[in-house]
């Protein structure tokens, strides 16, 4: 069995093209060894699969912008649909995998691969951050395993469109790659919820039901007061579970919940950054501009302008 990085031999940034037909691509980037995306566009009715049969844990990262494609675990005999304007997270301790596109339209797509000793250069002391949890995920023997999917937001587009357009003959083009991707995967990686695993049964319930009502309501969300009524707890509980089960405040969620939204609402471009900050629950555009460029490094307006 071959393994599917450790491409690179004499350069540290390989592009090999898959299929080209006019402006039809599928273009396969090594960044190192341990980091490869597949860049896809098509636009014809015609059928595409890849056979990924490797030595190498990792993570698979599918993007889809346009279209869709499927998974198939031919170890587990089992698929994964992969549906238009997602975002999802895959983990695979051995792989033979195909990946199977079948365009009835135009499809455009990113799949990030990630090999697990990438993962292990920044693991953390404290067992409940995200990068120990997927690389521990790897450790165990599962073929193909779906983690998380998102929509697709406008930070999630801009930074791999930066990734994607890195130029080949960029002085350094490996190491400007690489920081992209690495600030995808911590963007990505961010909108993952740890839980505590020293949560008893009752900090669950709590934190669980608390979160829910958050979800459907953040735009104008209940007060401590009512929220730990409806979560049948008292405000000090409440604040105290849900800082240990989430990792910070519940303001400070509340405040991600919308940003998150705001940064869907800027992938369509229908509303103006006043109108997206109502739409989100904050009634001033300059404050909820510098909260956004707080939280994500870049400001609203300038996604707009991708």
């Amino acid at each position: 069995m071959d393994s599917f990085f450790f491409n690179i031999t004499d350069t540290s940034y390989k592009t090999s093209k898959l299929f080209k037909n006019n402006n039809e691509h599928i273009t396969r980037v090594d960044i190192s060894n341990g980091i490869v995306f597949f860049d896809i566009f098509l636009n014809s009715y015609a059928s595409k699969e890849f056979h990924i049969k490797n030595l190498d844990r990792m993570l698979v990262i599918p993007v889809t912008k346009k279209g869709s494609f499927t998974i198939k675990d031919n170890i587990a005999n089992d698929s994964f649909d992969v549906v238009d304007n997602s975002i999802n997270i895959f983990t695979s301790s051995k792989q033979d995998l195909s990946l199977y596109i079948n365009t009835k339209e135009q499809t455009e797509i990113f799949v990030l691969f990630i090999a697990d000793f990438i993962l292990k250069r920044y693991l953390s002391t404290n067992p409940n951050e995200v990068i120990n949890f997927l690389y521990n995920n790897l450790q165990g023997e599962v073929s193909c395993k779906l983690i998380d999917t998102n929509a697709i937001d406008a930070l999630s587009i801009y930074i791999i469109d930066k990734i994607i357009n890195t130029k080949k003959d960029d002085i350094m083009n490996s190491i400007k790659c690489e920081h992209n991707i690495l600030e995808f995967m911590i963007h990505r990686f961010n909108l993952l919820d740890m839980l505590d695993d020293k949560l008893n049964d009752d900090e669950l319930c709590i934190s669980k039901s608390s979160k829910d009502i958050l979800l459907r309501s953040f735009t104008s969300p209940p007060s401590i007061e009512v929220l730990a009524h409806l979560c049948a707890t008292n405000e000090t509980k409440l604040k105290t579970v849900f800082k240990k089960a989430y990792q910070t405040t519940i303001y400070g969620y509340i405040q991600r919940l919308r940003l998150e939204k705001a940064n869907l609402l800027l992938k369509d471009k229908c509303l103006n950054i006043g109108e997206i900050s109502k739409e989100v629950g904050y009634k001033h555009q300059g404050h909820f501009s510098k909260l956004f460029f707080e939280h994500y490094g870049i400001y609203p307006k300038d996604l707009l302008k991708k």
